[in-house]
């Protein structure tokens, strides 16, 4: 019986997904990330669109993979949010901390930073990223009045966060414990939600 790694076109060549991944880095790059599809990818790498779902799962995971990134905090955040939302913002804390202080996934992620310091495209598609995959999804799981600035506020605390900690390494900060991190950060990023992020029952 054939498993699903041998079923129709999903096997693919063994410089398939390199090829997959070429396409959509220059497309993320050139075109933003809004603008690219999985179907646009597919069509010019000369591969079922079935196939990138296979090896990547979906735009974010496609985004992380061309930009080397082990993991997509969006995905991580994404993922986090499905949970109590009474305790979103411990959650959020300790799992972005735990994606950025691990080598296999910190690593590409602060150069991606370092990247989009220098390089105007990366910084124009990772800001276009954050807003659609967190800012936007936070602001409707959250709803009411200026959702989408209260979700910018906690994202801008979690950016901020990320800056001080890994990329200029301020200290006392950057030796902080996760429970530090937690116990201070936890306060400011609820209060910037405003409130819990599965709105009220009416």
């Amino acid at each position: 019986m054939m498993n699903s790694r041998e079923r129709g076109r999903r096997a693919g060549k063994p410089d398939t997904r390199d090829q997959i991944l070429d396409v959509a880095r220059r497309r993320f790059l050139h075109g933003g990330y809004q603008a690219v599809t999985l179907r646009a990818v597919a069509a010019e790498a000369g591969v079922d669109v079935a196939l990138i779902s296979y090896y990547f799962g979906s735009k974010k995971g496609l985004f992380g993979a061309a930009l080397a990134l082990a993991v997509n905090p969006a995905e991580t955040l994404a993922r986090t949010a499905e949970g109590d939302p009474a305790t979103f913002p411990q959650r959020a804390l300790r799992d972005l901390l735990a994606l950025w202080e691990d080598p296999e996934s910190g690593a590409p992620l602060r150069a991606l930073i370092v990247g989009a310091v220098h390089d105007q495209a990366i910084a124009a598609l990772v800001k276009e990223m954050l807003e659609q995959e967190m800012i936007d999804k936070i602001a409707a799981r959250i709803g009411g009045r200026d959702s989408r600035k209260r979700a910018g506020a906690f994202c801008a605390h979690i950016t901020g966060l990320v800056v001080t900690r890994y990329i200029l390494r301020l200290e006392p900060f950057a030796s902080m414990t996760a429970d530090e991190i937690v116990q201070i950060y936890s306060p400011p990023l609820r209060l910037a939600l405003g409130r819990p992020l599965t709105p009220p029952h009416r």
